[in-house]
């Protein structure tokens, strides 16, 4: 397969061109939902429903209850549902789920991974399908906006310990924003030829005399949802390769956008919540920055692997679907592993090892550019706290960020949330590698055998969920540590970063002097950038190398 550098080109502009047409207009609109005090019948009828006070704001801890009290119960229902399946309506005559797989897909789809252990075609009937996963793929979106929203709220609120209702935010989210653009999305998805029915299809090869039933489903009402909320997980197997979820090269484009959407126009809304356009603009050009430099690199990795032996063979050619084009397939890859998606269009598996490490290095990241709804902003304003402590100690002053002072113990939630997924990235891929029976689920051998055990650990730590799709991760140990992973990845970091929310909430606003580190503009900005690749390296550089770039050097 040729790698065409023009269609490349053609397809980051377009990208690029729709994604600032719309980014005002959008953030706008975010900004304005978030900051309103009207609620929709809809939202009232919620709340009567749900016994919650929209005139009452909770405090960071209540915020955070809320979050872990809301998530765990999500997670208890779409468990016990998937093992009932059996006696549901619409399972398609297929059993309950067994359990490894029923604790892993609930953990999966709560923390917004939407990591796939199974086969959703043979695994999960309708009613699964529609009534429990695309459920939670509006509500984890949900739930990673509100949090980036409640840190927002403290960085601009002074003197208070209030940061907002998160059943308020929660019913906001998903009635005003989630709901209307999943549901244009789709639209625009049901024109470009993506399925949606409640039926399968027998489709005869007269040539080979046999008859194959294709499933179907509501297609294209879970893939709208799937990637506008940065979740991925697929209703077929082959995920956004399957030509009923993704069937040419416009909705392979399309897809492109949605994922990149919601978390782009977010730092509009932020700069206009904290009353400095500055910030938001300053924030959008870093995360633009690191997402083309990413996107042409990983172009310039698969080009360069133009009549070489991949993973498998044939170069641009295995694991690649022929109707998108290598240059598509990179843009898609790239986008997918910079945000939380982890939806495929090409078998990651399959692409040239220096493009697996560059998918590797996209999460480890941590998602930022522009990264998952919600969670990619807030990762970028912990780094931008962090970039603004090491601007203080170099110029001798107590760090400030928008009028608040970073103490000590800010500095150490802030630590502590940098450090929390590389110690679960590195020491569950450590641990596996060290089990024979573990690391015998990954069939590789070398150098891609390590990259497939830790490109699962990464994508499970960051809430990715795609995959080197080599290795197997239905089994007690991979599924039960994978499990823990994910959750420990989702929800450490909100502790982390409610935590800093309260505690920035309820100082007062100091004064800017001439010696306040600015916190806009090129300067900042590329402090900023240099931040957040810097920990990358220090980080994860030894591990990378003993995977995808000692794979890449032995090619």
């Amino acid at each position: 397969m040729v790698f065409n550098v023009a269609s490349f080109i053609t397809q980051v502009a377009v990208l690029l061109l729709l994604l600032v047409l719309v980014h005002k207009p959008l953030g706008f609109y975010l900004a304005r939902v978030f900051e309103g005090t009207k609620s929709t019948r809809v939202e009232r009828l919620f709340y009567r429903l749900a016994g919650v006070d929209r005139n009452t704001e909770q405090s960071w801890s209540i915020y955070l209850r809320s979050v872990l009290v809301f998530s765990a119960v999500s997670i208890l229902v779409v468990f016990l549902l998937q093992r009932l399946q059996g006696v549901l309506p619409g399972s398609n005559s297929l059993p309950g789920v067994d359990p490894w797989t029923a604790m892993n897909t609930a953990i999966s789809f709560a923390t917004n991974t939407n990591w796939q252990v199974y086969t959703p075609e043979t695994t999960m009937g309708i009613f699964v399908q529609m009534c429990l996963l695309a459920v939670q793929n509006f509500l984890s979106a949900a739930v990673g906006i509100v949090v980036v929203v409640a840190l927002i709220r403290g960085i601009a609120r002074t003197r208070t310990d209030r940061l907002g209702n998160f059943w308020v935010d929660l019913a906001r989210t998903s009635f005003r924003v989630l709901l209307p653009m999943a549901a244009l999305a789709a639209i625009v998805m049901l024109i470009g030829g993506v399925e949606q029915n409640f039926w399968s299809t027998d489709v005869t090869n007269q040539a080979a005399g046999i008859t194959q039933t294709i499933p179907g489903g509501p297609v294209a009402s879970q893939e709208a949802i799937k990637i506008l909320g940065t979740n991925g997980g697929g209703y077929f197997n082959a995920n956004s390769a399957h030509p009923f979820e993704n069937p040419n090269v416009f909705t392979s484009l399309f897809q492109v956008f949605l994922i990149l959407l919601i978390p782009s126009a977010l730092p509009y809304a932020y700069g206009r919540m904290v009353g400095d356009q500055r910030q938001g603009y300053t924030v959008v050009g870093v995360m633009g920055t690191l997402w083309l430099a990413s996107t042409v690199l990983m172009g310039w990795a698969f080009a360069g692997a133009e009549g070489t032996a991949t993973a498998a063979a044939g170069g641009l050619g295995e694991g690649f679907e022929q109707r998108f084009g290598a240059a598509q397939s990179s843009i898609f890859a790239t986008a997918t592993t910079l945000t939380s998606t982890g939806a495929i269009n090409v078998a990651h598996d399959s692409i040239p090892p220096m493009a697996g490490g560059i998918t590797m290095l996209n999460m480890m990241l941590g998602e930022v550019a522009p990264g998952g709804t919600g969670s990619g902003l807030y990762g970028l304003l912990i780094l931008a706290i962090v970039s603004v402590f090491i601007a203080g100690l170099m110029v001798g002053r107590t760090p400030e960020f928008l009028g608040k002072k970073i103490g000590p113990r800010e500095m150490k939630l802030t630590a502590m949330y940098i450090l929390v997924t590389p110690v679960i990235v590195l020491a569950s891929a450590g641990v596996t590698v060290l089990l024979p029976d573990a690391v015998a689920n990954a069939p590789a051998s070398g150098p891609h055998q390590f990259s497939e055990v830790l490109y699962a650990f990464t994508s499970a730590a960051n809430n990715n969920g795609s995959a080197f799709a080599g290795i197997t991760t239905s089994g007690p140990y991979l599924s039960s540590v994978i499990g823990v992973a994910m959750l420990l990845g989702r929800f450490l970091p909100m502790v982390l970063v409610l935590a800093l929310a309260g505690s920035l909430a309820k100082q007062p606003k100091i004064p800017a002097s001439s010696g306040t580190v600015p916190t806009h503009g090129w300067l900042f900005g590329s402090l900023l950038l240099s931040v957040t690749v810097i920990m990358t390296a220090l980080s994860y550089f030894p591990a990378l190398s003993l995977g995808p770039l000692a794979e890449g050097l032995l090619k």
